[in-house]
């Protein structure tokens, strides 16, 4: 990351700047750094002045305990000021359920958009988020850091053939590093359901996207975000899972950011 602002509390995040057009920072997910979203950056850069950042506690950026979501806003409340005072932002997974969260409560934006933000939509669901967050806050208090990005990855629904293949993996001790951070993106998705009272204060426009090859559940948190909005579209993308492909992602970014 070449540049860095101070948060409000003084911790430093580091940001990448590129392109030409409306400003807009992307916000990722959990187990990510701003390295994660830069494929998007570069297809977004011909049409968008895009802004990419280590979220604090990765990659370039600090860290200052004790973490807060607060803090989280004011670090993109930051970033808004060192691009001009004026961007909008787009999160994906765990990264949009801080986006809603940081635009309901004022962050100055001009549109939000986010992607497949993983919420619970029955009480099955709900209360295996409890679960995980129980014992992810275990985990990490005992700093079995490989455990807590196990719990993770069973989250995400990866199977234990492959996780076991993960633990042997070159990326294991990058994934280890960033750890703690999963308690951000956990507090970050609250209680695990659709926020709809909060999502109902956003008053700029907001467009919910999901793939229509990912599950039921994504689809279905995608149109609840939307319906939740006031100013709320929802839009699916053909071919799409939670992985979505930047080069399919961007042209639909550019053109909502462009309106």
């Amino acid at each position: 990351m070449e540049k860095k602002t101070l948060s409000r509390d003084g911790t430093r995040i580091a940001y990448e700047r590129s392109g030409q057009g409306p400003a807009v920072i992307l916000v990722s997910g959990a187990m990510s750094t701003g390295a994660t979203v830069a494929p998007l950056a570069a297809e977004l850069s011909g049409r968008c002045d895009v802004t990419v950042y280590d979220r604090r506690g990765r990659g370039a950026s600090a860290d200052t305990a004790p973490y807060a979501v607060e803090r989280e806003i004011e670090d993109l409340a930051a970033l808004v000021e060192a691009v001009g005072g004026e961007a909008s932002v787009y999160g994906v997974s765990s990264g949009g359920a801080l986006v809603l969260r940081a635009v309901a409560s004022g962050l100055p934006v001009r549109r939000a958009a986010v992607y497949e933000v993983p919420y619970a939509m029955d009480d099955a669901a709900a209360r295996a988020g409890a679960e995980y967050t129980e014992r992810l806050t275990e985990a990490l208090e005992q700093d079995r850091r490989g455990d807590a990005v196990e719990l993770f990855l069973r989250l995400t629904g990866l199977g234990e053939e492959m996780i076991r293949g993960a633990r042997q993996s070159s990326m294991w001790a990058g994934m280890e590093s960033v750890a703690p951070s999963l308690a951000y993106d956990d507090a970050v998705m609250g209680d695990h359901r659709v926020p709809a009272s909060d999502i109902a204060s956003i008053t700029v426009p907001l467009l919910s996207l999901a793939g229509d090859a990912s599950d039921d559940r994504m689809r279905a948190a995608a149109r609840a975000i939307a319906e939740a909005a006031p100013r709320g579209t929802h839009r699916t993308l053909e071919g799409q899972t939670h992985n979505v492909e930047p080069g399919v992602l961007a042209p639909v970014l550019a053109e909502f950011f462009a309106e």
